[in-house]
């Protein structure tokens, strides 16, 4: 397993990365990436964490946009998926043991990556799953993280044919039974752009597949019934009230309003209890609101970039000019 970087037509890597794997919690081998900003000034490190079944080629995009306003980013692929080490013998079931391992990880990237070899001060942008990681690990980030921005936080499950109750009583049973390593739904590898619940841009989303069929090494297929029970108890205990409530570290909760995997109303009910947290809805968005069309992707990139310190647009900047609709939307 090599710790490499994967370019594909549309989709060259940003400069030139320290890429490596680090050890995980109990050792499990994650890979890695650091992009330094060629800008005269550093303002600090963007810490990415990625959503379930992503990779780091797939933000390729995002991160010469952080680059290019000044920032390093910082950024891995999780257990089990992307370029990391699988935890089962069939390398495209999406598993986890515990999803406190998924937190310890961050901790652990944050310790030994991101202190020793970038630049202070230190940010964090999370999407999805990556998003409720943060949420999880945020109690004990204020110390080290200065902001947090978190797209489409898994914090309630859309989108399904059966409903989250029944989703969550079968994967309660499997766990339980010995069966936590199964598939709850069936395996699509590829599935066509028309009513995908992702994004409504064809280009992003054509240059996403194109990366998965070039290296499918990266891919990963549904999640099993334990990884959706430790999941569906992660996103119990970030709900909890006294849990946000114990959450220091400024936040901006970046809300696809057509969402159809976390729906806008379980963004909208977390932000109503946390109070460092403030909420910042883009109506017609779905889920990958970094992969969107550039109407709903800049205003996400606006509201990151105004409430990142230093992280004001120059003046004629297409980004920028949309700061401060996005802040009152």
């Amino acid at each position: 397993m090599d710790a490499i970087l994967h370019a594909t037509p549309g989709n060259p890597i940003p400069g030139t990365p320290l890429v490596g794997f680090f050890e995980g919690h109990r050792g499990v081998k994650l890979r890695y990436a650091v992009f330094r900003s060629s800008t005269a000034k550093t303002k600090g490190t963007i810490v990415l964490v990625h959503g379930r079944n992503e990779a780091i080629e797939k933000y390729f995009e995002t991160i010469r946009d952080l680059t290019e306003r000044g920032f390093w980013v910082a950024t891995y692929d999780f257990r089990g998926q992307g370029g990391s080490e699988r935890l089962l013998k069939d390398p495209r079931k999406g598993h986890v043991g515990r999803f406190d391992h998924y937190v310890r990880d961050l901790e652990i990237f944050l310790e030994q990556i991101v202190l020793p070899d970038t630049r202070l001060p230190f940010f964090l942008l999370a999407h999805s799953t990556g998003g409720l990681i943060a949420l999880k690990a945020a109690p004990r980030l204020s110390n080290r993280i200065e902001r947090m921005v978190l797209t489409a936080p898994f914090v309630g499950l859309g989108g399904q044919k059966a409903s989250p109750e029944n989703i969550r009583r079968l994967a309660t049973l499997a766990s339980f039974t010995g069966f936590g390593k199964i598939n709850l739904n069936k395996d699509e590898p590829l599935k066509p752009f028309e009513g995908n619940p992702l994004t409504t841009d064809e280009f992003r989303f054509a240059r996403n597949q194109k990366i998965l069929v070039e290296h499918p090494e990266l891919a990963l297929g549904p999640p099993t019934a334990r990884w959706l029970y430790e999941s569906q108890k992660a996103i119990d205990d970030v709900r909890r009230p006294g849990h946000l409530a114990s959450i220091t570290v400024p936040t901006v909760i970046v809300a696809p309003g057509n969402d159809p995997i976390v729906p806008y109303h379980y963004q909208e009910s977390l932000a109503q209890y946390f109070r460092a947290g403030q909420l910042v809805p883009v109506p017609g968005a779905r889920h990958e609101i970094l992969q969107e069309q550039d109407r709903y992707r800049n205003q996400a990139l606006a509201a990151l970039f105004a409430f990142m310190p230093g992280g004001e647009p120059d003046e004629a900047d297409p980004v920028g000019e949309l700061t401060d609709t996005a802040l009152e939307a």
